[in-house]
C-alpha cells in the first residue's frame, strides 16, 4: 500500500540537525567493491545494490574511468582493523583519529562521501562492524538497509526512527515511500545536488504523479 509523503516528511530526509537542507544523488555511474566477506555474503550485497539502482534508474558499471572504484564497503569485527588497510588513510582524511573515535563509541556504521564540482556524490565508503548488533541482522536486511542509504545523502535524521525498510508477507522490503522518494531523487529533470529546501516540494510532487488515478 502506498504512503504518500509530505512535504516536511521528505525535508527532513535531507535536513540534518544543524537546521541545514542538504541534497545530493550519484552523479556517475556506480564501481562497487567490497572487502571482508565470503563469496556468499558479496552476491547479497551486489544483489542489494543492483535492486536499489535498478530501481532508481541509475547504473552500475565495472570501472570508474577516474577513480576505478567508487563506492567501496568493509566489513569487519574491530574498528581498529581499518588501520591496517593499505592507504586507506588517503582516501579517509584524518583516519586515525576517526577509528579511535568511533571504535569509543561503539559505532556500527559509518558512511563518508566525496562529491565532484556539481556536488553529486563522486565516491561513497562504507564501514560496518558486524562484530556487534549487526551481526545478529540477516545478510540480505543488513545489505539492502545500507544500500537504500547510500544512494543518497540522506540527514542524520532521516532514518534514526524508522528504519527505510518493513516486512511484508514475511519478507524484508524497502518500504514503497522511500523507494517512491529514491526514484523521484534520480528523475533526469531534478537536480544531482541542490541545498535549497524547495526541493523537497518538488520530488513530492513527482512522488504523487506515479499515483494518480488515471481515467
Amino acid at each position: 500500500m502506498w504512503v504518500a509523503m509530505d512535504q516536511s516528511e521528505i525535508e527532513r530526509c535531507f535536513t540534518g540537525t544543524d537546521g541545514i537542507y542538504r541534497f545530493a544523488r550519484w552523479g556517475r555511474p556506480i564501481a562497487p567493491v567490497v572487502f571482508g566477506v565470503d563469496d556468499a555474503t558479496l552476491s547479497v550485497v551486489k544483489g542489494a545494490l543492483e535492486a536499489v539502482v535498478t530501481l532508481a534508474g541509475h547504473e552500475l558499471t565495472e570501472t570508474d574511468p577516474e577513480l576505478g572504484t567508487n563506492l567501496i564497503a568493509f566489513f569487519f569485527c574491530d574498528w581498529k582493523e581499518l588501520s591496517d588497510v593499505p592507504d586507506l588513510d588517503k582516501l579517509i582524511p584524518d583516519l586515525g583519529p576517526l577509528v579511535a573515535r568511533l571504535a569509543a563509541e561503539e559505532a556500527e556504521r559509518y558512511r563518508a562521501f566525496r562529491f565532484d564540482d556539481q556536488g553529486g556524490i563522486q565516491a561513497a565508503f562504507v564501514f560496518l562492524r558486524v562484530g556487534g548488533g549487526l551481526a545478529k541482522l540477516p545478510a540480505e536486511v543488513l545489505a539492502l538497509d545500507e544500500m537504500v542509504r547510500v544512494m543518497l545523502l540522506w540527514s542524520d535524521r532521516a532514518f534514526a526512527e524508522v528504519s527505510p525498510l518493513a516486512v511484508a508477507s514475511g519478507q524484508t522490503v524497502l518500504r514503497p515511500e522511500i523507494g517512491d522518494l529514491i526514484r523521484a531523487a534520480y528523475d533526469p529533470v531534478m537536480p544531482v545536488a541542490t541545498g535549497d529546501a524547495s526541493h523537497a516540494l518538488r520530488l513530492m510532487a513527482r512522488m504523487g504523479m506515479w499515483h494518480e488515478p488515471r481515467v
